[in-house]
């Protein structure tokens, strides 16, 4: 199974484009917000279920601000990350997902890509597609694949 993971596309959807253009065939689409209102128009790019939560620049949205999913034996917290304060580090975000039980939480709003599996939680980040952050400042997005023995692994890729 094969996962596109993305974040803060800000309505600039051309490096999404060229991302699902390079990852398909995909199984599963995770956008973790701050769509614009872009929503729509992502849903109708794939062939294949979407998950989208409403980031802090998703004014007017009827977008849910947080979601747990389900995909093979793991169970998953999405969310932006603003309202875990993300930028000041993954603690309590990582904290809230442990409370809630779940095996992975993937955020945005940081802008800045981030596979942490340190914890017995595992922290996703993608990134961001339009406005990237990180040193370099490459636009990137995460691959979560699952193998044939159910175990989840993750890259970081770059546009």
């Amino acid at each position: 199974m094969k996962i596109l993971i993305v974040s803060d596309t800000h309505r600039h959807d051309e490096n999404l484009i060229r991302a699902i253009e390079r990852e398909k065939p995909l199984d599963f689409l995770i956008h973790l917000g701050d769509v614009e209102g872009s929503e729509y128009f992502i849903r109708k790019l794939v062939d294949c279920p979407v998950e989208i939560v409403a980031g802090n620049n998703d004014f007017f949205s009827d977008l849910v601000k947080e979601k747990v999913i389900h995909i093979g034996k793991y169970n998953i917290l999405i969310t932006h990350g603003h309202y875990y304060y993300v930028n000041m580090g993954t603690k309590l975000i990582i904290d809230e997902a442990r409370g809630r039980g779940v095996d992975i939480v993937m955020f945005g709003h940081t802008h800045k890509p981030l596979v942490d599996r340190e914890d017995e939680v595992i922290a996703i980040n993608p990134g961001s597609l339009s406005y990237p952050r990180q040193e370099g400042r490459k636009p990137s997005y995460v691959i979560m694949t699952i193998n044939a023995y159910g175990e989840a692994d993750f890259e970081i890729r770059y546009i």
